[in-house]
């Protein structure tokens, strides 16, 4: 039998209830205290995907008064984190090694961020998530690749 996944099964048990979105999303921010830094909201979240929003507000912009691209990759970590955790195999661990991000129109609205893998990914080594940022016409502003490190855990 295989070991229930901690991360879906709260986010499942959360999605019962009134603002369970809000909820899960900010027991997220909890376990990684510097996502909450752009209010992120999980949205979906299932293996191998997971989408959140992030709110174009202020404290996100630029001097352009457009979303600054680096609270964007903040949204971007924030899905493929909550994706990996959600997804990997028990036996295997992840890190994230890189990012690799095209900036592809300007950002002057709310942003769903999406991160995207196949599930014959997760073996040891180099993965790519793909990562996508779409503004609210789903006209895409950034995508790209963050790359984890899959390894095996160590036996207990």
């Amino acid at each position: 039998m295989t070991k229930k996944n901690k991360t879906l099964a709260l986010y499942h048990k959360l999605q019962r209830w009134p603002m369970g979105n809000k909820l899960f999303s900010l027991a997220i921010c909890r376990m990684a205290p510097y996502f909450g830094s752009v209010s992120p909201l999980i949205t979906d979240l299932r293996p191998h995907r997971c989408e959140c929003i992030i709110k174009k507000r202020r404290k996100v912009e630029n001097h352009i008064r457009t979303m600054h691209v680096i609270a964007i990759c903040n949204g971007l970590e924030i899905a493929m984190g909550a994706m990996a955790e959600a997804s990997i195999p028990a036996h295997l661990r992840w890190i994230p090694k890189g990012m690799t991000l095209d900036y592809t129109a300007k950002a002057g609205s709310d942003i769903r961020c999406v991160a995207e893998v196949s599930p014959e990914a997760w073996q040891p080594g180099d993965m790519d998530v793909t990562v996508t940022a779409y503004d609210s016409n789903d006209v895409v502003v950034v995508k790209g690749s963050i790359k984890l490190w899959i390894s095996e855990k160590k036996p207990k």
